[in-house]
């Protein structure tokens, strides 16, 4: 038996993500896994230090090749929730070197920061901003925080409406530079059958993909890295995953 390089090995890999990707009994088989599981709160499962994520794994293995690959200083996350993805991501920046993740939402309650305190090493890695991701005050501090760097990643994943969307996507791509990614989160809303989706504000024809197409059509500094879709299977953000490249 014949052992493989490593460069064979990632590219035998690289190959077979592309007839992942294109298999298209398989996609839609999982797609299916994903609407059928998320009755039961299969999306919600997972957790960081004691903290939900509200994210799949594959989700945050992707985020963390990205980290390790670009090495930002700043991760700046829209929608903070349980603070689960806050301590997962300030510890990649704790391990690469990086500075802060900026975390910014409508609701920081006392108990969420008194918990994310408890982890006294990561806690001094994350700067808490209280309000909507597209108020002009809050994004003038964002700025003050990351100064003149543009090694920024930004995660959007606040409120999911096509208009909101569109409009963090204007706000935010500004703070990222060349080869550095901006991820849209929960793209996936746009392929979930309607009758099987949460009751929200947002759903199939208003969410994150609608507002991404938009907000494509106008830019030309971003491309999607389908790279991510060819390997994940399963995603909450598919063709979410932007790089800058000018």
């Amino acid at each position: 038996m014949k052992i493989l390089s490593k460069k064979e090995f990632l590219e035998l890999n690289r190959k077979s993500a592309e007839k992942l990707y294109h298999d298209k009994k398989l996609q839609s088989d999982a797609l299916q896994v994903l609407v059928n599981a998320d009755r039961y709160r299969w999306l919600h499962q997972s957790s960081w230090m004691g903290e939900p994520l509200l994210n799949l794994p594959q989700d945050m293995f992707a985020i963390q090749e990205i980290v390790y690959k670009t090495r930002p200083d700043f991760i700046i996350e829209t929608g903070v929730a349980w603070g689960g993805s806050l301590l997962f991501h300030a510890s990649l920046l704790e391990l690469i070197g990086g500075k802060y993740v900026v975390g910014i939402d409508v609701f920081l309650p006392r108990n969420l920061i008194d918990r994310l305190k408890k982890n006294k090493k990561l806690y001094k890695k994350i700067k808490l901003l209280k309000g909507s991701s597209t108020d002009s005050a809050l994004i003038k501090k964002i700025n003050a925080i990351t100064g003149n760097s543009k090694k920024v990643l930004v995660i959007l994943d606040s409120y999911h409406t096509h208009d909101h969307v569109l409009q963090e996507l204007r706000l935010y791509s500004k703070m990222v530079g060349k080869g550095y990614f901006l991820i849209c989160g929960d793209t996936i809303v746009e392929k979930i059958p309607k009758q099987a989706h949460r009751k929200r504000a947002w759903g199939p024809g208003n969410n994150p993909e609608t507002a991404l197409r938009e907000f494509l059509k106008d830019s030309k500094r971003f491309k999607r890295q389908n790279s991510f879709d060819q390997k994940m299977l399963l995603s909450c953000h598919p063709g979410g995953y932007l790089q800058a490249v000018k």
